[in-house]
Parts: structure tokens; sequence; C-alpha cells
């Protein structure tokens, strides 16, 4: 009998594992922090739900993840907020263009309230644990609360839900105690505050405005399904209200026809009994 040899099968090489989205949280490691797509969803809930009631749209500024610059002796110094309001200024640069920054020398006028994401690579410095260094620009908080003297300042983690909310007192940032896990600004007439809910078709915790009383400012989706529910409701209403006028003009009818019926026979058992002549109409 011949022997056969059986070779062995080549190795294949071991599966490559390859890192997630969770490995490489920024293209550019040497900044953390880039905005992600919280950041992009975060903030426009909050630009589309901040709508002060005492204050005209067109002088309401909100702007994301823009410079800041915030001093006139240092003018290439600036800062970027994930998200800060401005109110009083008009909402377009002089009336006519869109902003490239918000220079508040130019302006006029600082912001009224400033939101920080924490993210892991910036949370020390968003709040306020971070040292300025001798010779280098100040800190996002040193800036917020020393230079700017931002009346309201908030920060939330998309990892661990929570809210801080820091109110100016003097000179100096007070961590301003919850209602409801709301702050009220009485300046706009809003309170800011957690919410859980679908945004973005993403179900989750959220950061947004509401009004005093804790209740929702609607987005323009929103707005739009109410207006479309309550135009849907109406119709429904309406198309009840033809029904039931149908159904009473169908009464009326019927409540003619049956006078006449009976009025027919009173007519002929008169004419029977010869009280009214026949051609009597």
């Amino acid at each position: 009998m011949t022997n056969i040899s059986v070779q062995n099968e080549p190795q294949l090489p071991a599966k490559e594992t390859l890192p997630t989205m969770y490995d490489l949280p920024s293209e550019n490691p040497e900044e953390p922090g880039l905005p992600d797509e919280f950041h992009d969803f975060q903030p426009e809930l909050l630009r589309e739900t901040f709508q002060p009631r005492n204050w005209y749209p067109d002088k309401l500024f909100c702007g994301t993840d823009m410079n800041l610059y915030y001093d006139v002796k240092h003018p290439k110094w600036y800062k970027r907020p994930d998200w800060f309001a401005v109110v009083g200024v008009p909402r377009w640069y002089q009336e006519r263009d869109m902003r490239l920054s918000y220079v508040v020398w130019d302006e006029k006028i600082n912001p009224l309230v400033v939101v920080e994401l924490l993210s892991p690579g910036t949370e020390d410095e968003d709040l306020g644990e971070t040292l300025g260094e001798p010779g280098k620009p100040p800190t996002k908080w040193e800036v917020c609360e020393s230079i700017l003297k931002i009346p309201y300042y908030f920060t939330f983690s998309r990892y661990t839900d929570e809210m801080q909310a820091f109110h100016l007192v003097g000179d100096r940032y007070q961590r301003a105690e919850l209602s409801e896990e709301r702050l009220l600004l009485p300046e706009v007439e809003l309170s800011l505050g957690l919410w859980q809910g679908s945004y973005k078709e993403r179900d989750r915790l959220w950061l947004r405005w509401m009004t005093p009383e804790g209740d929702l400012i609607p987005t323009p989706e929103e707005k739009a399904k109410q207006e479309a529910a309550a135009a849907k409701e109406e119709a429904t209403v309406a198309k009840q209200r033809a029904a039931n006028a149908e159904q009473e003009v169908a009464a009326v009818k019927e409540e003619l026809a049956a006078a006449k019926k009976q009025s027919d026979r009173l007519l002929a058992k008169l004419r029977e009994l010869g009280i009214i002549p026949d051609d009597f109409s």
C-alpha cells in the first residue's frame, strides 16, 4: 500500500482587530474635544428652543463652536464655546451678513449664557479646574467669569447626564441650585433644564430651553407636527359638524314629509265629510 503524505494546511493570520470610534474619538489626538455627532445635535436643540418671550428674534444671536474674541489688547486670543447666546444684538452682523466669529469689542455686548458639553479631554478646563499659566491666554473659565463676566455658565455631560449650572455672583461663579432639574433665567423669561425625549431620532436625556413653568418650547419640527395635528383635529371636528348638520336637515325633511302626510289625510277626511269642496287646496 502506498503511503499518502498529508501536508499541514497553511495557517491563516490572526484576525486583525481595527480600532472603532471609541478608540478614535478625534482625528487629531493633540486637540481633544473636537466635535462629535452629539456636539452637532445638542447645540442645535438649544438654538431651536431659545425663544425668549421678551425679546424679538431679530435681536438674538446664538453661536455654536464659534470663535469668541474677548480681549482687544490681544485680538488673536479667542475661546470656542460649544454654545452661547447673546441678547440685544442684531441677528445678522450689521443687520446684513452672517457672522464669521463673535468679536466682543466690535459687537459691544457680551454673551448672556454659555453652555459647555463636557468631553474627557476638556472637562477640567470647562469646570474651572485648570489653572492659567503666566504669559499664556487665560482659561475658558477665567474668560467667562473674570473677563467677559457672563452671567450664566452651564455644563452638561452626555456620559453622566449631569447638568451643572453656575451664576455670576459678584465677580465669581457660584454653583446655582436647580429647581426640578431646571434653572430660571429671568432676563429672558426662560429656564434651562433636562428633558428625556426624542430629538433627531435619538431618545436620550437632552438639555433644552423651557418656559419658566417648565413647559417645553417646541422646535420647528415639533411645532409643525402640533399644527398638523391641530389642523387634522379641526378638520375632524368640521367633518363631524357637517355630518351633524346633514342629520339635522334630514330630520327636518322627515318632519316636513310627516306633516304633509298628516295634512293630506286631514284634507281627505274633510272632503269626505263635505266640509270643504273637492277642489279646495
